[in-house]
């Protein structure tokens, strides 16, 4: 693989999952245009998340049984009108199910992944993702950057029909870059119903991604506990900002991408993707502490982002490149569960942090987010005897 080659899987990672947190900074107009209030939207973040993970149940397998270029095309070339339908929707309801299409079809970042995985060399496989998965974090929190100016200086709408032009963009891309891959003949000759009864039995057939999986769904829920609660936060008369300061944090979260490939390269080495885990996820506890003053203080909020999202990466690229060593034939597969449980956390994380606001204000929050860090770092810790490398 040629690092352009790996810059150009990047950015369509990046583009890509950018469509699922486009909302995110959007809650408050959300809740104005459809006169409701921030819980009264909650099923809009959460319809996306849930689903990008059942598109990881459902769609994700694919890429085993199919040519995967064909796979990544078709639900590229589907986004477009999902996208056009999140602009024009006339209800909540209508926006929930629009938002779940777009999650669902933007799943393709996770079928990129496995053929990175599949094409690069044992010994720098982890390297390879790290280089991709930045791509992906750039998209995560670029997204809720490019929401917030643009909301701020037109509407929401207008952030979907930007997002349907740049996804145009990509899949343009993608026909011209894709590699013609051949199927594996195993999984080929499989039924679609066979190939989701083997994608379900991964997760009994192999113990590290069992723990990889229910782990990065934990650290995944406080990561959206924080995105989704900053939100009103930033917007409250505590400091009364727009949409467009609400996505700049995204910006701060970038920064996180720098230490994916740091985090690949010591992934690769014997032990590593443990040792990663345990330092990624103690970043991760350690965010919450340093979020806690963040209603009367900035710089508390903007020390707490670089913690986060550090650690959120950190953790990701241990947890893949652990369950990528599996089963070379299932990679698909395997990638499929742990991603679903991952988005399902993600979910659950985005649901929580909007009826805590409501509940008891950033306290609530920050021990919502705080709880669901430490319950990852506790599972990796029990789970760690066992564990291989």
């Amino acid at each position: 693989m040629s690092r352009h080659f790996i810059g150009f899987m990047a950015l369509a990672c990046g583009i890509s999952v950018a469509n699922i947190y486009y909302a995110q900074p959007l809650l408050e107009q959300f809740a104005q245009h459809f006169h409701t209030t921030v819980a009264g939207v909650a099923a809009v973040p959460s319809a996306t998340q849930i689903g990008y993970a059942a598109g990881l149940l459902l769609l994700g397998p694919l890429g085993d049984r199919h040519a995967r270029h064909q796979v990544i095309l078709i639900m590229a070339a589907l986004l477009v009108p999902a996208l056009l339908g999140a602009a024009l929707a006339p209800s909540v309801l209508m926006l929930a199910a629009a938002s779940f299409a777009i999650g669902m079809l933007s799943s393709i970042a996770q079928q990129i992944i496995p053929m990175v995985a599949h094409l690069a060399p044992p010994q720098s496989r982890g390297k390879a993702i790290g280089l991709v998965m930045s791509g992906l974090l750039v998209g995560i929190l670029g997204g809720r950057v490019l929401a917030g100016g643009i909301a701020a200086l037109l509407n929401w709408q207008a952030v979907y029909v930007f997002a349907t032009l740049v996804n145009i963009g990509m899949w343009i891309m993608l026909w011209r870059v894709l590699p013609r891959l051949p199927v594996d003949e195993g999984a080929a000759g499989q039924s679609y119903a066979t190939l989701l009864r083997s994608t379900l039995q991964q997760f009994t057939l192999h113990r590290d991604l069992r723990l990889a999986g229910i782990t990065g769904g934990l650290f995944f829920a406080s990561f959206s506990v924080f995105w989704v609660g900053l939100t009103p936060l930033l917007q409250s008369p505590a400091y009364g900002f727009g949409p467009a300061v609400v996505g700049a944090f995204g910006i701060l979260g970038i920064m996180g991408a720098l230490v994916a490939p740091i985090s690949g390269r010591h992934s690769d080495r014997p032990g590593g993707p443990r040792r990663v885990l345990f330092a990624a996820l103690t970043l991760t506890l350690l965010s919450w502490a340093v979020f806690a003053p963040g209603a009367h203080g900035l710089w508390w909020l903007i020390a707490g982002v670089l913690l986060l999202d550090a650690g959120v990466q950190g953790s990701q690229i241990a947890n893949q490149t652990r369950i990528y060593a599996l089963d070379a034939a299932a990679r698909s597969r395997i990638n499929a569960v742990y991603m679903t449980l991952y988005f399902i956390g993600g979910s659950l994380g985005s649901f929580v942090a909007s009826h805590a606001w409501t509940a008891g204000g950033w306290a609530a929050v920050t021990a919502a987010g705080a709880g669901f860090a430490l319950a990852a770092l506790l599972l990796h810790a029990a789970g760690g005897p066992r564990q291989a490398a």
